[in-house]
Order: structure tokens, then C-alpha cells, then sequence
């Protein structure tokens, strides 16, 4: 331990040698500010050719050709007022929770159109709760978003208020049935 203090020693005793202490704040505060810049620079965001969309998710299927997509894709019909981890990507799918959590009795609501037959569909967007989140493909799309005065249909609220952890997990799209046309 003695011969580390010693070379310890003689290293900062030469850099203060060779440098002053405005210089080195300086080069500190260069580095500080030229990092805060660093995520703002162009890089290059090519997807996977996996085709979910997100690296190490393979595609799913519903096998349903009258409930096309991937429910492993923000892109899938069911989601377009979903904000959170998908379910499916968890261990679930589009509409069960996975296995060791629970749905949350409160949602929140959207109408998304089905591409298959054209019809708009009243969709039930559940929590699940009981898990640290998830972590995969994360799905923020706010078609038909309402403002909080309506928290019913506003998905940015835990949900998991009426399960027995308010943990949440992940998030389901369950179709509920077919909206009435105005």
C-alpha cells in the first residue's frame, strides 16, 4: 500500500507541475458540456430485420386473419391508444397478462380500426400488475388521447390502482366490441 501512495504522490505532484487549476476546471467543464451534447448528435437508427421491431423480439402472429399484425409491434391495429410495455413481449400476449401478474380491474378505453374488415373496435387497455415492468418493446401511441378531465380514456395514469400491487408490468389491448358508427 506504501509503494501505491508513492506513485500516487508523484503523479498528481506532476500533473500540478504542467497544469493549473483554471486549466483543469476548463477541460472538466469542456467534457461536462460537450457530454450534455452528446445523445444530440445524428446516429444512424436502423431496425433489426427481425420484424417486430424491436432487436431480440421475434414476430408473432394471432393466427386470425381476422385480427391481422404483429402483437409484438407498436404497428399492430389493437394499440393505437397504448402507452406502456407490451404484454406480448413480456410473456403474455395482446390480451392476457403474463404468468405471476394480474389485470388490472381499471382501464382506460380507445377505438382502433381493424385493417381486416374496416370496422372500428372499442379496445380495453388493462394493466398488468405484480412485476417489476418489463422492459421490452415499449409502445407510446396517443391516437385519440383525451385530456385529463376524461382520465377514463388518458393512458398516462398506473392503471394498477385496483390490483394487490400497484407494480406495473406491462399492458394489454383486449377488444371489448364493435363501436357504434356516428
Amino acid at each position: 500500500m506504501k509503494d501505491f501512495d508513492k506513485l500516487s504522490e508523484i503523479a498528481v505532484r506532476g500533473l500540478a507541475r504542467f497544469s493549473s487549476r483554471r486549466g483543469v476546471l476548463a477541460s472538466l467543464g469542456g467534457l461536462l458540456g460537450g457530454g450534455a451534447f452528446f445523445p444530440a448528435l445524428p446516429v444512424a437508427r436502423a431496425q433489426e430485420g427481425s420484424g417486430s421491431g424491436y432487436p431480440g423480439v421475434a414476430p408473432q402472429s394471432t393466427g386470425n386473419p381476422e385480427d391481422p399484425g404483429d402483437p409484438a409491434s407498436c404497428d399492430y391495429w389493437r394499440y393505437c391508444a397504448i402507452d406502456g410495455f407490451l404484454c406480448s413481449c413480456c410473456g403474455g400476449s395482446q390480451s392476457a397478462c403474463p404468468p405471476g401478474t394480474e389485470m388490472s380491474p381499471i382501464t382506460w378505453i380507445g377505438t382502433c380500426t381493424n385493417p381486416a374488415d374496416g370496422k372500428r373496435y372499442i379496445i380495453s387497455y388493462n394493466d398488468c400488475c405484480g412485476k417489476p415492468a418489463c422492459g421490452r418493446c415499449l409502445c407510446n401511441r396517443n391516437e385519440g388521447e383525451r385530456p385529463m378531465t376524461r382520465p377514463q380514456s388518458n393512458n398516462d395514469i398506473n392503471w394498477c390502482l385496483g390490483t394487490s400491487t400497484a407494480a406495473y408490468t406491462c399492458s394489454t389491448a383486449v377488444i371489448i366490441g364493435v363501436a357504434l358508427e356516428q
